[in-house]
């Protein structure tokens, strides 16, 4: 039974941490290539908060929206 978690934590320790041992020897050369990932799904997420923004302001110029606050009884 010893020998089963020690492999479970030569896989992670071994290869699957390996990336992440890469970006935090990164970190001390620069921090912004270390981050460079995160940078990225910032960029992502806002980009794509901004579309749904000017989706949900046409929707609203249009009347397209169906607000019933009766699909809830605690909102009568």
């Amino acid at each position: 039974m010893k020998a089963f978690f020690e492999g479970i934590q030569s896989l992670f320790v071994d290869f699957l941490f390996l990336p992440l041992d890469f970006l935090r020897e990164l970190e001390l050369t620069s921090w912004f290539t270390a981050n460079l990932l995160n940078w990225i799904f910032m960029i992502i997420c806002a980009y794509f908060m901004v579309y749904w923004i000017k989706q949900l302001k046409l929707h609203k110029k249009n009347n397209d929206e169906f607000q019933d606050t009766t699909a809830h009884s605690f909102l009568k």
